[in-house]
């Protein structure tokens, strides 16, 4: 099977306020126990992985992320960063984990000149790896707790991204344990993403509140 090859160039990049924008994900999965009878709130959060890359060239580790263009979503951004950089595809959550401003260390002049990066940062779940992927040839990944993601993320924005995903993650886990016994989910929706890369559930907006839309003004240096 053929394999897509990832966008390069920015001539459609998008910009905000000499901000260049960039979408990403956190892509993760749940390690199913069947010797655990009860799911309480640290047993679920304890039972997450989440899945990085190398950088090209580096042996750090990073989340999925990169130029969102003007002809994409910020989701189908995501997405597709996801499939290019690890191979991944799934149920990529609606409401963001927020919007942080960064300057990349390795950015080019033309993001020093326009003001540095800003990004937005997704939940993966994800529901299939790719055995060959765009990028295969200059990354690796390797699934992660989320104690080894912080201390071995490259930036730190990505770090507090990781913290408040792991605070929905957590705020999720304190759910099922009220409820009991989960119910069935409503049926996922899926968008107009293509199928190549993901879909995205609207219904996982009733997992966060009104203020977690809020955008994060933070500035890092990346």
């Amino acid at each position: 099977m053929s394999v897509l090859s990832s966008r390069t160039g920015r001539d459609r990049q998008r910009y905000d306020n000499n901000f260049r924008l960039v979408s990403g994900c956190i892509p993760y999965r749940l390690i199913k126990d069947v010797e655990t009878e009860e799911d309480t709130s640290a047993d679920f959060v304890n039972k997450l992985e989440v899945l990085m890359v190398s950088s090209p060239n580096r042996h750090d580790l990073v989340f999925p992320k990169g130029g969102w263009e003007d002809d994409e979503t910020v989701l189908e951004a995501a997405s597709r960063e996801a499939m290019e950089e690890a191979g991944v595809k799934g149920i990529l959550r609606e409401v963001s984990l927020g919007v942080w401003e960064f300057r990349s260390k390795s950015s080019s002049l033309e993001d020093e000149c326009f003001g540095g990066c800003k990004g937005y940062m997704f939940a993966l779940e994800v529901t299939e790896e790719l055995e060959d992927w765009p990028e295969r040839e200059n990354r690796e990944r390797k699934w992660l707790n989320v104690k080894e993601a912080l201390e071995l993320c490259r930036y730190e924005w990505m770090q507090r991204a990781l913290e408040e995903f792991l605070r929905v993650m957590e705020e999720e886990g304190k759910l099922r344990t009220e409820e009991g016994t989960v119910q069935d989910s409503p049926k996922l929706e899926e968008c107009q993403i293509d199928p190549w890369y993901a879909i995205w559930t609207p219904n996982a907006r009733r997992q966060k509140d009104t203020k977690e839309k809020s955008t994060n003004h933070t500035h890092f240096n990346a």
